[in-house]
């Protein structure tokens, strides 16, 4: 915040930091900006001035049998993978932080590995490790891939909040005789289930806009909406694949709400604490 005894040098620094942040940020929504109304265009090419105001690529991806499969592939694949990713990254989470063990930072780096290795690299490498296994072209492979990459994302968060959570509560529950899988449902997830949410929220994410991975692991039959997307893209552009970007945008426009909301929820929570 700028204060009224700032300098002159400080007020220009303070405004030109400001200006070049908003010109970074119409930077980075120009495309959604560009792309939005696109998917309204009567035309049937992707291009400005727009012929008229229409639904009909809305209407043409509910009825096309394509897109529907598509759709119910990513709504298979990633509710199953992000849930897979919330168990074992709230595992993982807890363990890390309530124990001490040799390798445990190498553990760490592993674990949250897939957040910084190219995607590429883990497409290849997944194809590698499924294909002896059989996993490849199926929906079990896909799912387990989805959720390697989701994993890290939940234990981030979860660890976050593990680092305030008081573990005599743990330790409280069992000297009144609860056994540890009743402590934890009753004492630790209540707790840092808003940690638990806001990461399957990234892992569902990350799923649901995965296209890398699912072009070396999936067949034509598991195709998900950004597969089919990237397919549509190569072969014929249409403003349906607008329509469908505007649908995933909205989508993620949702879950940024709700993390904003689980994080001024946490907030709160602390401040009830302190």
């Amino acid at each position: 915040m700028l204060q009224p005894y700032a300098s002159p040098v400080e007020r220009v620094w303070y405004y030109a930091m400001r200006g070049l942040v908003g010109l970074v940020l119409l930077f980075l929504f120009l495309p959604i900006l560009v792309v939005v109304p696109l998917s309204f265009n009567s035309d049937t090419f992707l291009m400005y001035p727009m012929g008229g105001f229409s639904t009909r690529w809305y209407a043409e991806i509910m009825n096309s049998a394509v897109w529907q499969k598509a759709m119910l592939n990513s709504l298979i694949v990633s509710p199953l993978s992000t849930l897979l990713a919330m168990i074992l990254g709230t595992l993982a989470a807890i363990g890390l932080v309530r124990t001490d063990f040799p390798g445990k930072a190498l553990l760490t780096a592993v674990l949250i590995s897939p957040m910084v290795v190219p995607v590429v690299i883990a497409g290849v490498a997944m194809y590698i490790v499924f294909a002896p296994l059989g996993l490849t072209g199926s929906y079990t492979g896909l799912i387990i891939a989805h959720a390697v990459l989701g994993v890290p994302f939940v234990v981030t968060t979860v660890t976050a909040t593990l680092q305030g959570f008081d573990f005599n509560l743990v330790r409280a529950a069992a000297s009144l005789g609860a056994n540890p899988v009743s402590a934890f449902f009753k004492v630790t997830l209540p707790l840092v289930l808003p940690g638990i949410i806001s990461g399957g929220l990234f892992a569902f994410a990350t799923s649901f806009d995965e296209v890398v991975v699912t072009l070396f692991l999936a067949s034509p039959e598991q195709a998900t909406l950004p597969r089919q997307m990237f397919a549509g893209i190569r072969e014929n552009i249409s403003p349906a694949i607008a329509a469908v970007a505007t649908i995933l945008i909205v989508l993620s426009t949702l879950m940024l709400i709700t993390l904003e909301a689980l994080r001024r929820r946490n907030e709160r929570i602390r401040g009830i604490r302190s």
